[in-house]
């Protein structure tokens, strides 16, 4: 497996006893979108920092698309859009981009190709002639994605990318980032919007107390800490045929509306036959009969107050 981002007991230690990131580990997949989870003082955005060489780490190692992070050449390849970013209020949106293009080597006509093509793509082409100081947050936003994807990186580390915006630009960011990966960009990002997190992202990191509690892939990730091992939840249709084997249904699981009917939660497998029994006999459809998984939402915080419970503190 090729790794975009690797560490090997990366460690980060501010003044006194307070310490960032605890003998971290992580893995990141080239050309996937991963995301990093966790709390405010998780230790998410020392570890950014960490890996793009704006803090130093106390002790570890970490490399990033296969070079070492203490050198230049890791950081060529790699777009960054921090969290809370601030650019002059004097530039306008093309001037941004130009500016961080130029960074990234690039020069003359390509440049210029480039910025409209970034700026086209998040939505602010005609908004780039507009000063930065008329930009809304969302606005900011965008053309800090914009000026991360320059210079085709390989690597694009997004700290907050939908932070202010609205739904509308979300859904955009999304298919923008879901495009990166698709053309073999690897992301990887840090968010408190799980369900944005859910629909973007191949594989997560929960972290906590500068440490990674949980690695894998949102489906892994939901199941290992799925609820009621071992129930079922059968979906049904909706309609006046439903009435008719309420009662009965109700006496063995927990009914609810789903998206495009109704579903019936059940503690196991051994009353599955039964309800189909009920509900074919009642003339109902059913269209699904499936393992219950917690939310993405339910896995994360499963996964820190088990954290909190063994009593692990000292992080920011």
């Amino acid at each position: 497996m090729t790794l975009a981002v690797e560490t090997k007991a990366l460690t980060k230690i501010y003044r006194g006893k307070v310490q960032a990131l605890k003998a971290l580990d992580l893995k990141v997949p080239q050309g996937c979108a991963f995301g990093l989870l966790g709390p405010n003082g998780a230790g998410k955005s020392t570890l950014v920092k960490t890996l793009l060489s704006i803090v130093s780490p106390t002790s570890g190692h970490a490399w990033l698309l296969g070079r070492d992070i203490g050198t230049k050449d890791a950081r060529r390849k790699v777009g960054y859009l921090p969290e809370g970013h601030r650019f002059p209020a004097y530039l306008t949106g093309r001037g941004v981009c130009r500016y961080f293009g130029k960074l990234s080597g690039l020069e003359g006509a390509e440049l210029e190709r480039e910025v409209d093509e970034k700026l086209e793509l998040v939505g602010m082409k005609e908004w780039g002639d507009t000063k930065i100081s008329r930009y809304s947050k969302g606005m900011n936003q965008r053309v800090g994605l914009a000026q991360a994807m320059l210079g085709k990186p390989e690597l694009v580390i997004l700290d907050e990318p939908t932070d202010g915006v609205d739904p509308v630009g979300r859904h955009q960011i999304r298919e923008v980032i879901k495009g990166l990966c698709a053309n073999g960009t690897t992301v990887l990002m840090n968010s408190h919007l799980l369900l944005e997190v859910e629909q973007i992202c191949d594989q997560i990191a929960i972290m906590h107390h500068g440490k990674v509690l949980q690695q894998g892939s949102v489906d892994e990730i939901r199941n290992a800490v799925s609820v009621d091992r071992g129930s079922l939840v059968v979906a049904f249709e909706t309609g006046p045929l439903v009435d008719a084997v309420n009662a009965p249904l109700e006496e063995l699981g927990d009914i609810e509306r789903g998206a495009n009917g109704f579903e019936i939660t059940l503690p196991d497998s051994s009353h599955v036959d039964r309800v189909v029994d009920l509900l074919r006999g009642g003339g109902v459809s059913i269209f699904a009969i499936r393992p219950r998984t917690a939310n993405l939402e339910q896995a994360f915080i499963d996964v820190i107050s088990a954290q909190e419970d063994q009593g692990v503190g000292g992080t920011r």
